[in-house]
């Protein structure tokens, strides 16, 4: 199949493996570190203009938001995957409903999440035994930040589409100008106009507005088989039970894990607003560190969709191999980098000693497991691109939410500390990365390629 190709596109299917990973990876890693960055940007201001009990209130916020957003994430994952493939294998009218349902059940979703959102932050919040101190700040943050939820998923299912037919650039550059937008947004909200934890709310909706619009256009001016016409935005049932049906373990699995991390945040909050607000500023640095383990795992998902879809298992397999030790080199370049200034970083955040010595802690303790995640992430990406994704949830809630769930409740009662609180993290990236190598080992997840088509015809 000839395809008329954007300048942004990386058709995965044939040339250098790892230069294709590279070249898709970077612009998602670029745009992923402005996401990122505003989002520090959010923890940085609200730190030093208003204070200690505001940054804790943003920090702790953000499980809260993972768990919510989770499923409709997970839902756009299970649509990257279809149309990866079906662009693969060159499947046009396919491909076509393939992106008008992805886009209508993101207007759905954003819509759901508003309602949700709004009504049931603060009763969430008081679950969590979230300090009454902050609990105004949270709520009003909260509320503000899902009044966006439908900017969010647009672009985020919008950008999905573009980088399961190879362009990761667009979606980088208009993460890029929303960043900027966002930036100056908080400093002008929280530092000019005085309005508080608010102002960080309305500029991150503000700036995902700009991002959401952007990717629309790209998408309804592209000339390629996966343009949108706005016209023909619907769910069809048949491709939405083929979305939901790859979609919903994904989402199910992003949405427990995130409520793990809901009920490990519970824990912390026990230990104070200083606790809350170490360990959010850690959370920060933490997300900057696997920024790239998630690009290359987004890599991995469309790369192995349309080898797949091309009927390539060869490359599948190399392309694990090569995304495995791409990962790891950068894996064990940023943990010594972030082990030799950690504090450094951490007064960014805050200058208060309480807050820096819990983040402190927090990193001794993740940052030699990083290498773990740096497995799993190519794994994990590589089995989704194959449509496993009910493998994937399984492996991810079994280790990350359930066994998690049990250390804290059987074994934390009686070390009862930040400590032990933390040590969750790596114990139970050990064991996801364990089962992930053992599935990836044993299972037969890869179909035939044509290779193997072709020397049964043989016989």
């Amino acid at each position: 199949m000839s395809k008329k190709l954007h300048t942004t596109q990386v058709i995965m299917t044939e040339g250098v493996i790892w230069r294709q990973l590279l070249a898709f990876s970077l612009p998602l890693l670029v745009g992923n570190l402005f996401q990122q960055l505003y989002n520090t940007v959010d923890s940085v201001v609200v730190g030093n203009f208003i204070g200690s009990d505001a940054l804790a209130a943003v920090g702790s916020s953000n499980s809260l938001i993972n768990l919510i957003i989770g499923m409709f994430m997970g839902i756009g994952t299970g649509a990257g995957v279809i149309i990866s493939q079906y662009y693969g294998a060159g499947e046009k009218q396919k491909l076509h409903w393939a992106v008008h349902t992805t886009m209508a059940l993101s207007i759905v979703g954003g819509l759901i999440l508003i309602v949700l959102g709004v009504f049931l932050s603060p009763l969430i919040l008081v679950l969590m035994g979230t300090p009454q101190s902050v609990m105004p700040a949270s709520a009003a943050y909260l509320r503000i930040f899902f009044c966006g939820s439908l900017f969010n998923l647009v672009y985020n299912m919008g950008s999905g589409v573009l980088r399961a037919v190879g362009d990761s650039k667009r979606p980088l550059i208009f993460l890029c100008i929303s960043s900027v937008i966002n930036i100056v947004l908080d400093l002008v909200f929280v530092v000019i106009f005085q309005l508080g934890t608010a102002g960080v709310g309305y500029a991150t909706v503000a700036a995902q507005g700009v991002s959401a619009l952007l990717t629309v256009r790209a998408l309804v001016h592209t000339d390629d088989s996966y343009r949108l016409e706005l016209s023909k935005i619907k769910i069809d049932r048949r491709m939405m039970a083929r979305v939901l049906k790859i979609g919903i373990p994904s989402g199910i699995q992003q949405s427990i894990i995130s409520l793990s991390n809901v009920i490990v945040q519970a824990n912390v909050n026990s230990f104070g607003a200083a606790a809350m607000a170490g360990f959010g500023s850690y959370s920060k640095i933490d997300g900057f560190a696997m920024l790239p383990l998630q690009s290359f795992c987004m890599a991995a998902t469309t790369f192995t969709g349309q080898n797949i879809g091309a009927q390539k298992n060869r490359r599948v397999k190399q392309g694990v191999f090569q995304g495995l030790v791409i990962s790891m080199i950068y894996t064990i370049l940023i943990s010594i980098i972030l082990y030799l200034n950690a504090e450094r970083i951490l007064r960014i955040f805050s200058p208060d000693p309480d807050v820096i010595a819990y983040g402190y802690t927090s990193m001794l303790i993740l940052l030699p497991f990083y290498w773990t995640m740096a497995i799993h992430q190519i794994l994990m990406g590589s089995i989704r691109g194959s449509g496993r994704t009910m493998v994937s949830m399984l492996i991810g809630v079994g280790n990350m939410c359930i066994l998690r769930m049990i250390y804290i409740n059987l074994l934390v009662p009686f070390f009862p500390s930040f400590e032990a609180v933390m040590w969750c993290y790596p114990i139970t990236w050990l064991t996801t990365m364990g089962m992930d190598c053992i599935y990836a080992m044993k299972a037969k997840w890869i179909p035939k390629g044509k290779e193997e088509q072709i020397g049964e015809k043989s016989q």
